[in-house]
């Protein structure tokens, strides 16, 4: 792979005034980890340490870091256009991302609005659901299902259709009229290999919920395909199959929350392809640029963009909602650029072909006494420890002794999230697996 030039940076001299994101502040700067170089599946901390990257960084970098073609990309478009307004104008870019993305949704989605993250893109697919009910005629469908364990991004809209607590509970201010089905983790179902035989009747809470509030009230149900920042919870055998019959029957949109899964991560373009179930709405971000430029689109059912499109007059704003830095230029050159590696390298195949080879490697950990569960499909496992006195401590800990170690995992709680970039060779895998062992080894 060609690396782009690597600037020579340094170690600031105060970590003090950056009050960092999702982290303890405090304890970060006490003994911080800094990532100074990044190339193909490895980081570089400031100590000259080579780290594999196990979780594709925040499960974004699916091609692997230091794409030259992306970074060619960005710099030719900031070279000729560095920025232009999407509101009333617009430029080729986006237009040809939105056309080249339309070309591997599946049918009949193939309208795209431009965001700028997962969270945006949440909070866009809500207002569109409710956009949609009111051109007909139903604006009374204003609750919204979500799912305990979810995670819907950080927004408002995104924080009212959580099921993590954490998320929740300092923000309590949220949008009324939600409510969560229950998650599909059966503790007494534990090692479970892709899809669980058992749970698909979970979704009849769907059904529970359409007879309890109406299922008049209802606008959208969101669903992870698979629950992944929570720890990797698969959907059990013919679950989303009944979830989307559900809403068929009862006119609610459903919407997959693609962020994550999105981009060949389950060895399929979409879960939606690898589980054969095709939604109204999807949400995606993260590798839609391979991390590279900050990204997220709204995907929607052909009839839902001319429903919406077709309630105004011609000359009049449909949908009034954007954001400033929709379909940015740089944003769509870096888009278009990672959408040709996925396809010139085939990487959502390549994905696929790895994919029994990274689940045998992962399941080699049950045998560790400290692992409690594993679980996963695709690319994509969770490794559950036992927690230590308090939930979330031990991967708090691992979490940082594992970089130290040669190692980067994304943790929730006592969870280990794998997701190794799509371009990872055997050795790749061996090697996050072994690092991994021995680290919990040492427990």
């Amino acid at each position: 792979m060609n690396s782009v030039v690597q600037l020579q940076q340094t170690v600031p001299n105060s970590l003090e005034e950056q009050w960092m994101p999702f982290s303890a502040n405090r304890d970060f700067k006490n003994d911080p980890r800094l990532v100074m170089k990044s190339e193909g599946v490895y980081l570089w901390d400031q100590r000259g340490g080579k780290i594999i990257d196990g979780s594709s960084a925040l499960f974004n970098v699916a091609a692997g870091h230091g794409r030259k073609k992306i970074a060619d990309a960005v710099y030719a478009q900031m070279q000729a256009n560095d920025y232009a307004p999407s509101f009333q104008l617009g430029h080729p870019g986006a237009f040809q991302l939105a056309s080249k993305l339309a070309a591997i949704l599946p049918e009949p989605i193939n309208h795209v609005f431009f965001v700028n993250s997962g969270s945006e893109a949440i909070d866009t697919a809500l207002k569109i659901a409710m956009a949609y009910h009111r051109a007909r005629g139903e604006s009374q469908r204003l609750r919204f299902v979500s799912r305990e364990r979810a995670y819907h991004g950080v927004n408002m809209g995104g924080t009212s259709l959580s099921g993590l607590v954490k998320n929740r509970e300092g923000f309590p201010v949220t949008l009324p009229n939600v409510v969560l089905m229950r998650h599909t983790w059966d503790p007494k179902v534990r090692f479970q290999r892709g899809q669980p035989e058992t749970g698909a009747e979970l979704a009849e809470d769907l059904q529970r919920f359409c007879d309890i509030y109406g299922a008049a009230t209802i606008g959208a149900v969101f669903v992870e395909p698979v629950a992944g920042s929570t720890g990797t919870l698969v959907p059990p055998k013919g679950y989303l199959e009944r979830i989307r019959e559900i809403c068929d029957a009862n006119g609610i949109l459903l919407v997959f929350d693609e962020v994550i899964t999105g981009f060949g991560r389950l060895g399929a373009p979409f879960a939606a392809d690898a589980f054969g179930v095709v939604p109204d709405i999807m949400t995606m971000a993260k590798a839609l640029t391979n991390g590279a430029i900050p990204m997220g689109a709204v995907a929607v059912r052909d009839e839902i963009y001319s429903t919406v499109v077709d309630a105004a007059p011609e000359d009049a704003i449909e949908f009034f909602h954007g954001y400033t830095y929709s379909g940015h230029p740089a944003a769509c050159a870096a888009g278009l650029a990672t959408l040709e590696i996925y396809e010139e390298d085939d990487l959502f195949a390549r994905a696929g072909a790895m994919s029994d080879y990274f689940l045998d490697a992962v399941w080699s950990l049950k045998d560790l006494d400290c692992v409690v569960d594993l679980r996963g499909y695709g690319l994509m496992a969770g490794v559950e420890v036992a927690p230590d006195k308090a939930p979330g401590l031990r991967g708090n800990a691992l979490q940082k002794q594992l970089f130290w170690n040669g190692l980067h995992v994304k943790f929730t709680g006592d969870t280990a999230i794998l997701a190794p970039a799509l371009i990872s060779e055997r050795a790749h895998i061996d090697e996050i697996v072994d690092k991994l062992r021995t680290t919990l080894k040492a427990l």
